[in-house]
C-alpha cells in the first residue's frame, strides 16, 4: 500500500491509518530528514522479526535505532547519560544524528546489541514526529536494503515497487536524501564518530 502524507501538514486521516498499522503489527517504509527507512512498532516482537527477514540479518547485528519524537522519553530507554551527552544531544537533535547510548531494561531484547545499546534518533521530520506522537512510544528504524543504485531508494513510488510484497506500507512524501544519518558512539569516555552522513561532525563538539 502506497500512502501519500504532506511533508509539512501530514493528514490526520493517513496519519492514523500510518499509526492503526503500526499497532497492527505492520511494517512501514517511512521518510525521514535522511534516507527512507523501514519500521514497526519497537515492541512487535514478530514485526521486528519480519524486518530482519527482509534484510536478511540476525536481531543482534542489525543495529536498529529507536525514532523518538523529542527527548522528554529518553530516560526510559538510555541510562547513564552525563550532563556533556546531554547537552550534545540537545545540541544536535532533531537532526540528522544517531546517537548510540546505553540501553535501558525498558528497549526489547530484541533490539539490543551484545553490547546493550540502543540508537537514537530525533529525526527533523514532521512525518517521523507526529506519527511516534499518535503512536505513543518511538517506532523502530533500520536503512532499507540497498542493492545497487542508491538513487532508487530516494523515490518512494520506486520503494514501493520494490517492496510492495514485503512491507505493508510505504509512506510517499516526496523525494528523500541520499545521505543517511551520521552516527556517534556516545558510550565511552568521549563521543565517538562511528560514520558521517548527513549531519556534520565537525565543530559539533
Amino acid at each position: 500500500m502506497l500512502i501519500h502524507l504532506h511533508p509539512e501538514n501530514p493528514q490526520p486521516r493517513n496519519v492514523k491509518t500510518v499509526v492503526d498499522c503500526l499497532r497492527s503489527g505492520g511494517v512501514i517504509v517511512y521518510p525521514t530528514d535522511t534516507i527512507y527507512g523501514i519500521g514497526c512498532d519497537i515492541y512487535n516482537p514478530q514485526a521486528i522479526e519480519r524486518i530482519c527477514r527482509i534484510k536478511d540479518i540476525q536481531p543482534k547485528n542489525a543495529h536498529f535505532s529507536f525514532i523518538c519524537r523529542d527527548l522528554s522519553h529518553l530516560s526510559d530507554y538510555a541510562r547513564n547519560i552525563d550532563t556533556p551527552v546531554f547537552r550534545l544531544l540537545k545540541r544536535a537533535l532533531p537532526g540528522p544524528y544517531t546517537f548510540i547510548l546505553e540501553a535501558t531494561r525498558e528497549v526489547p531484547k530484541l533490539l539490543k546489541t551484545k553490547r546493550d545499546t540502543v540508537g537514537i534518533r530525533v529525526p527533523d521530520h514532521i512525518i517521523c514526529q507526529t506519527v511516534v506522537q499518535e503512536l505513543g512510544h518511538p517506532i523502530m528504524s533500520a536503512s532499507l536494503p540497498m542493492d545497487g543504485d542508491v538513487e532508487y531508494y530516494t523515490d518512494p513510488e520506486l520503494i514501493h515497487d520494490i517492496f510492495e510484497k514485503q512491507v505493508d506500507m510505504v509512506i510517499d512524501s516526496g523525494i528523500g536524501s541520499m545521505l543517511a544519518s551520521t552516527v556517534i558512539d556516545c558510550t565511552g569516555p568521549e563521543p565517538e564518530l562511528v560514520r558521517e552522513g548527513a549531519g556534520p561532525w565537525e565543530g559539533l563538539l
